[in-house]
């Protein structure tokens, strides 16, 4: 099995913003909704650092006054002790809450405008970008980026503030010795730049990785039955073991990086103790000093209090880099998933007639086109169909009605009005389809048959009904409210075409598009889907892509194709009569070469 290789998730063009001050204001629309709530969480984050260092500056009335002259009441000291530290716990619950709540509401609106962004995405994006990509960044990298991202600028406003409560404390004390614990901060500053930025780097790395790691599970999922028919498993595990082994390997890079920052930071901090140390005890043997042991031993506390905040704010690089990562890939997404072009042409209910002038379509500029100069009439009402071997162009040619494909040259019309003048809902409301591929949602089975509606059930029973499946749905535990599971799996192939066909008839729309819809049947479910998809046909603009004679004996006009080209059309009995290409696909039965393998498929 060749490996086909995830695209790359980063979209050209766009680069993130160098700095982190710029990239936080993109997050912006978002995050500084809550404001009032960001205002109590700060608040109550300042009141939380203001109490540090009244912590050490405990010491030194008790030292001095208490231990050694005995003048602190008794009862003071636990009133003071208890309502410091309640005070504290009671800051730390409100700015927690208030954090969960930031996070929770700005991550709820990103992911919301980004699955509302994805669900309307011009249809390129699904080209660009795996599945496996795309809900990794919806889902998870939206959850991780702002959970870490808000915790750890909530963290930084902490750390910060309870750094400079610490450091006006101990100017207080002595201004000398604060200077010496100054001499730290340029080399933690520059050690700080150098690890976020290669955190940086390692945690796009990462993304990348999984994003790809994640694309050999999805694809190995998709295609378990030929990985298995080729004895394709040990291969497989092996490209998926070494990319498990990369990802690994940058896991360890971004570990090793981030906890660098730790035993630096505890250096320089031992670094300026031993300084301290040594002044502080100088200072002490001048004579009148004013030196005390209760402020000596304040300073110290105050400065070893100084290392906890200085090494979380080196760790904070870590999470801010990880979360801004995350999150700007979501943004990224938004910028990278412009919209599906449309006009502003709607209707109710459209005509039917349909026109291909001089369409053409190129997928590869230096390849055969797909579809090369391709004329053709519908009329309202009229059933044409379309034949020809694996390749001709037949799906090519029906995926320009709803606007899945647009064509390089040339124009598909409807009712006289192009489709690039429009407006997307209205004219794929003018549409329904029911091809090979069924495609259920893990829903009700009446949701599925009203999709894009609140379904109407005595509507779903008589569709059910008119697509011979109401006798099967009677026997399922919850009838139509019967969950489907993973695309139907309760459902047999001919269910899930009648099923289709139901969808169809409750959509009720004037255009009907037929993509190989009995192929994969055998002939007992084919009769069934067939006897549905007459009552369906009636009344409406019907177009066919045909691999069965079945399928199109009643067809008004047959239309066949070769190479992206129409070759001949005309009434069946007609083309028969020729003695041409239709003949010889009829004689040989040559449609048939596109019959996917799970033919046979029990009803």
């Amino acid at each position: 099995m060749s490996e086909a290789q995830p695209v790359s998730t980063q979209p050209s063009g766009f680069a993130p913003q160098p700095g982190i001050v710029q990239r936080l204001l993109r997050l912006k629309p978002y995050f500084w909704r809550q404001r009032n709530v960001w205002a109590l969480a700060v608040g109550a984050t300042l009141v939380a650092a203001l109490t540090e260092p009244l912590i050490p500056a405990l010491f030194q009335p008790l030292l001095d006054s208490g231990f050694a002259q005995n003048s602190l009441p008794l009862w003071s000291i636990p009133l003071v002790v208890i309502g410091l530290f309640g005070l504290r716990g009671l800051a730390h619950f409100v700015s927690q809450y208030a954090l969960a709540r930031v996070t929770n509401d700005g991550m709820e609106k990103l992911r919301s405008d980004l699955f509302a962004k994805l669900v309307r995405a011009d249809l390129s994006l699904f080209n660009r970008q795996s599945a496996s990509a795309l809900s990794n960044t919806v889902v998870y990298e939206v959850q991780i980026g702002a959970s870490q991202l808000v915790s750890a600028l909530i963290g930084l406003t902490r750390d910060g503030f309870t750094l400079l409560a610490l450091i006006g404390y101990l100017m207080w004390l002595n201004w000398q010795l604060t200077l010496v614990v100054f001499t730290v901060a340029p080399g933690l500053s520059w050690i700080m730049k150098v690890l976020s930025r290669r955190l940086y780097g390692l945690t796009k790395e990462s993304q990348k990785a999984t994003d790809d790691l994640a694309y050999v599970v999805e694809e190995n999922v998709l295609a378990h039955r030929m990985v298995r028919l080729h004895g394709a498993q040990a291969q497989q595990i092996g490209r998926f073991n070494a990319l498990g082994q990369r990802l690994r390997r940058l896991a360890l890079k971004t570990t090793a990086a981030s906890a660098a920052m730790t035993p630096l930071t505890q250096i320089m901090a031992a670094v300026a103790l031993s300084l301290v140390l040594v002044i502080a005890l100088e200072q002490s043997r001048e004579p009148g000093s004013g030196a005390t042991v209760g402020g000596f031993v304040a300073f110290i506390t105050a400065m070893l209090m100084l290392i906890a905040p200085i090494k979380r704010l080196a760790d904070v690089a870590n999470p801010i880099t990880r979360g801004l990562a995350a999150l700007e890939r979501g943004l990224a997404l938004m910028h990278d998933a412009p919209e599906e072009s449309q006009g502003d042409h709607r209707v109710h209910r459209a005509i039917g007639a349909l026109e291909w002038h001089d369409v053409s379509v190129q997928f590869n500029p230096d390849g055969a086109p797909a579809l090369a100069q391709i004329n053709l009439s519908v009329k309202p009402g009229e059933t044409v169909a379309l034949v020809g071997t694996s390749g001709a162009g037949k799906t090519t040619l029906i995926q320009l009605l709803p606007r899945f494909l647009n064509p390089t040259d040339g124009q598909v019309l409807l009712d006289g009005v192009p489709l690039a003048h429009w407006q997307l809902d209205s004219l794929r409301q003018q549409l329904a389809m029911v091809s090979q591929d069924v495609v259920m949602l893990n829903d009700s089975l009446a949701v599925n048959v009203g999709l894009g509606d609140k379904p109407d059930r005595a509507k779903v029973e008589q569709c059910l009904q008119a697509a011979n499946l109401w006798a099967h749905v009677q026997t399922l535990p919850q009838g139509m409210d019967t969950k489907l599971g993973h695309n139907a799996n309760q459902l047999s192939g001919g269910q899930r075409q009648r099923l289709a066909i139901a969808r169809a008839l409750y959509k009720d729309s004037p255009i009907l598009i037929l993509d190989e819809a009995t192929s994969a049947l055998d002939n007992e479910s084919e009769r069934l889907v067939q006897d549905a998809l007459q009552k369906l046909m009636q009344g409406r603009t019907t177009v066919i892509v045909a691999h069965r004679l079945s399928t199109i004996e009643h067809a008004d006009r047959v239309i066949v194709m070769e190479r992206g080209r129409i070759v001949e059309q005309g009434a069946p009995a007609e083309l028969l009569a020729q003695g041409g290409a239709y003949a010889r696909l009829h004689h040989r039965g040559d449609w048939a070469s596109d019959v996917p393998a799970q033919a046979n498929t029990p009803a």
